[in-house]
């Protein structure tokens, strides 16, 4: 098929019966943005390039003999997939299945480890929020209470039913 006027109609622009428009593609989907690991790994790189170069600023306000003076203070940017896959231009998904191709395997997985490694050592030094990092790379502290007793409070307890089970419970009993 030559051009669009063997599959659409040019007075109503619809597409006529039998056409076959698929064709006329070239190629199926979008060709990979990174054609080697190498493209990838660069991308990275200049992405974590930039995370360094374009520190987040807070702005101060400092009290000295009575002149109240602001500044800007730099504070470390986290590095993180989702800026990188705004930066490089690829979206989850895509990345996911460089993942999934042998030949990238190692460079998502050096990626990776250099993202968390960043954060990670920004969190310990305090230049990033402990707290928020910690979550982000499932380092929480996770406490799990188990009980040893059978003791059980329900509804139709009386108050001091309650109370003796509660003192049971937490081993203040008899």
């Amino acid at each position: 098929m030559s051009d669009e006027s063997d599959w659409k109609d040019k007075k109503t622009g619809q597409f006529k019966k039998g056409n076959r428009f698929w064709e006329k593609k070239s190629s199926y989907g979008r060709k990979p943005v990174f054609a080697n690991p190498e493209e990838l790994w660069a991308a990275a790189a200049e992405y974590f390039t930039w995370v360094e170069e374009n520190p987040l600023y807070e702005e101060k306000a400092f009290h000295h003999q009575g002149n109240i003076t602001k500044t800007k203070i730099a504070k470390m940017r986290a590095m993180t997939l989702g800026g990188l896959f705004l930066y490089i231009d690829i979206g989850k998904d895509a990345f996911n299945l460089y993942r999934e191709r042998p030949a990238f395997v190692e460079v998502c997985k050096l990626i990776e480890n250099t993202i968390k490694e960043q954060k990670f050592t920004g969190a310990a030094a305090d230049l990033l929020n402990p707290a928020i990092i910690a979550r982000d790379l499932g380092l929480a502290d996770k406490k799990e209470v188990v009980s040893k007793s059978d003791v059980k409070v329900t509804a139709d307890m009386s108050p001091r039913e309650s109370a003796n089970a509660y003192q049971e419970l937490m081993g203040e009993g008899d």
